[in-house]
């Protein structure tokens, strides 16, 4: 059995989790997000790179963390560099699902359903030039949906009629492929295809990153240990805000074999 944490600054990275989990559910899972500095999209660099870095080095010291795995684009694309140099090990990272979603598409129109800051970021715009370059690609950037997923996971009703109304701008298109850009937009496949019906495809990380990591933790699942051991692992769920009311997120992580919240008390300053 190995130890994996995972990272967001939210829930989000639970879609990457419960992917992960599916593939290898004989390891066990610290899943740790920041709520007390959420979204990561408004921090300053310099803030989002010390938080980070002080809730991973910090879980992985102290439950001898075999993988760490940033669910989060935007910092992965600022704090890997910051992990790796200060972990011994593996950190994997997550990126927008363009190339899949550019080999996939029959009209050869992408829509790339993302953050304000994942759009706007050069990395972003590298990804399409190099993967996505024989495609029309149109990018949509709504911090209200992953208000939404946060919400959903917190028992609350998602309004298809406002959702309607963001994805509004792409109906007049011809795509069929749609890049889930955050981590937290899986959490709300089932909706955005209600809402958007002519994607005939929702690709998003979580399936490539579980086959990364799975790649190298070097184990195959063993059936027999998994049956032996699932009743003694625990995994456990941290978070750094001890302001919020989580009874109905502690629901939800309950059903994906998580435990309740533990408050890390790590304010955002």
């Amino acid at each position: 059995m190995k130890t994996i944490l995972i990272f967001d600054s939210g829930v989000g990275g639970l879609s990457v989790y419960q992917e992960i989990y599916r593939q290898m559910p004989q390891h066990q899972y610290i899943y740790a997000f920041d709520d007390a500095a959420f979204p990561y999209g408004e921090l300053e660099e310099p803030v989002l790179i010390e938080r980070v870095l002080h809730i991973v080095t910090s879980l992985s010291n102290q439950h001898a963390v075999d993988l760490v795995v940033i669910a989060c684009n935007t910092a992965s694309t600022i704090v890997l560099p910051h992990l790796r140099a200060s972990l011994t090990q593996p950190v994997v990272g997550v990126v927008p699902a363009i190339k899949p979603a550019a080999q996939m598409s029959q009209t050869k129109v992408v829509g790339v359903l993302a953050t304000p800051a994942t759009v706007k970021r050069q990395y972003t715009q590298s990804l399409i030039a190099e993967f996505a370059a024989d495609c029309e690609v149109h990018l949509l950037g709504a911090t209200r949906l992953v208000e939404m997923a946060e919400m959903k996971l917190r028992g609350h009703r998602v309004d298809l009629n406002e959702m309607s109304e963001i994805v509004n701008p792409w109906l007049s298109t011809q795509i069929d492929t749609v890049v889930l850009g955050c981590t937290h937009f899986p959490l709300l496949k089932q909706e955005i295809s209600q809402v958007f019906p002519q994607a005939k495809f929702l690709i998003d990380s979580g399936s490539a990153i579980a086959s990364r990591v799975q790649a190298l933790l070097g184990t195959e699942l063993d059936i027999e240990a998994t049956e032996l051991e699932q009743g003694g692992i625990k995994n456990l769920t941290y978070h750094t805000s001890d302001k919020s009311d989580h009874q109905a997120l502690n629901d939800s992580l309950r059903a994906m074999q998580l435990s309740n919240v533990n408050c890390l008390h790590y304010p955002r300053s």
